[in-house]
């Protein structure tokens, strides 16, 4: 798929709704998907070694960064029912099937919303993230740095890249950019893909 196609707001192809029955949080669920976004038609590769890897969201208010039609959203506002769950994404038909699919997991717990509607007052816990590498160095690198900070005192953030994507450089380039009380590491190696861990000391 073209790329500028899924990181518009306003994708071009038409939204045909269409079922999806993968497994989420250890069960086998039943959502839709569409067309003109990210993974359509499951969970990618790098989400899925994401949720194999890390453990289950701590805290009150977690993030997830880029959410596509919901995989990393949905499954943390179904281990963490507690808690509030912010998905955001500049695709809001990816924004909408996120809402449906929450809806039909009776997940009330889930707030599906473009990046500019989060409040700017909330600190988040945990943040899970598939970043959009394609967007580009620039625009990746203004994302991190727009989210990672809003990281709350001993929250984590997990990232998921592949190594021929820039996984390592990116692993330097975030712990020379965040600031000191920032610790950022590698948390373990699957397949093509690095897992990144940033946590903000408490």
């Amino acid at each position: 798929m073209d790329s500028q196609h899924y990181f518009s707001t306003a994708p071009s192809g038409p939204d045909r709704r269409r079922p999806l029955r993968v497994s989420l949080a250890g069960r086998e669920r039943d959502l839709v998907t569409s067309g003109g976004i990210f993974s359509p038609d499951g969970v990618d590769k790098g989400t899925a070694i994401l949720l194999s890897e890390v453990p289950p969201p701590g805290g009150s208010n977690l993030l997830d960064i880029g959410c596509g039609w919901g995989p990393l959203a949905l499954t943390m506002a179904l281990q963490a029912p507690g808690a509030a769950v912010v998905a955001i994404d500049v695709n809001e038909r990816s924004l909408e099937l996120t809402r449906e699919n929450a809806r039909r997991l009776d997940l009330a717990n889930v707030t599906a919303v473009l990046p500019d509607d989060v409040r700017n007052d909330i600190l988040f816990d945990t943040i899970w993230s598939n970043p959009p590498i394609r967007i580009g160095k620039e625009a990746l690198h203004e994302l991190l740095l727009r989210w990672l900070p809003r990281l709350a005192p001993g929250g984590t953030a997990w990232l998921v890249v592949q190594k021929n994507l820039g996984a390592d450089s990116l692993q330097r380039w975030l712990a020379a950019e965040l600031p000191a009380n920032y610790d950022v590491g590698r948390a373990s190696t699957a397949k093509s893909f690095r897992i990144l861990r940033v946590t903000r000391q408490g």
